[in-house]
């Protein structure tokens, strides 16, 4: 029986409009993931089994964290693709793209509800499908022996939330809109189930010089 520690990458390029632009560390995304990985390697917080993405800034953030075992990548671990959604939403809804976070705070849950309903045509990734790849991949990761550390993406977080705790997808959208860069999320076996036990915990930057590296974006 093993728990799993869920990871978000570090801060990525927010001035992004692309998925492809979107997909990179910042030099602040790159320094948090240090300091997380010094934190647990200070805390004696080890996994040996350790997986991650392959979005590049899932990669880089596994990376920049120096974690010592081996990284496994697995795709269906990788982010949904909130750009190519809400660029779809714009088109067929005329749902405005959001200019800055409190824009944002509003556009997300709007965009979950269209593409949980299957409401936005020629989607990259129906919700189901979406769903359906991240309770595999936990399941298998779970299977697994000792706790595993995996680093992944808010959408992936949120969902994983989502179905341990039977969420609706605005209730999803509100999880994910939570999320801090390099936060720490847990996940551990209670009965037959996965149980959220930790939630966006970010020790690594709770310091006084170190509050201003607690992003969302």
């Amino acid at each position: 029986m093993s728990h799993i520690t869920l990871v978000r990458h570090g801060q990525a390029n927010t001035g992004a409009r692309t998925e492809e632009e979107y997909d990179r560390l910042s030099d602040l995304g790159a320094q948090q993931a240090a300091w997380l990985g010094r934190h647990l390697e200070d805390t004696q917080q080890y996994h040996h089994r350790i997986y991650c993405g392959t979005l590049h800034r899932q990669v880089q953030t596994a990376a920049a964290m120096g974690l010592e075992a081996e990284v496994v990548q697995d795709p269906r671990l990788n982010e949904l693709a909130y750009f190519d959604l809400a660029r779809l939403a714009k088109e067929q809804h005329g749902l405005k793209i959001p200019a800055g976070r409190e824009e944002f705070v509003l556009h997300m849950p709007q965009v979950f509800a269209f593409w949980a309903e299957d409401r936005i045509d020629d989607a990259p990734e129906r919700f189901a499908d979406f769903e359906t790849r991240v309770q595999a991949a936990l399941a298998e990761i779970h299977a697994g022996d000792g706790p595993a550390l995996v680093v992944t993406s808010s959408g992936v977080i949120a969902n994983a939330l989502r179905q341990a705790m039977e969420l609706s997808p605005a209730g999803m959208a509100r999880m994910a809109l939570a999320i801090m860069n390099t936060s720490v999320h847990r996940l551990f076996p209670i009965g037959a189930q996965l149980s959220p036990v930790l939630f966006n915990a970010v020790p690594h930057l709770e310091a006084p010089d170190r509050a201003f590296a607690q992003t969302h974006l």
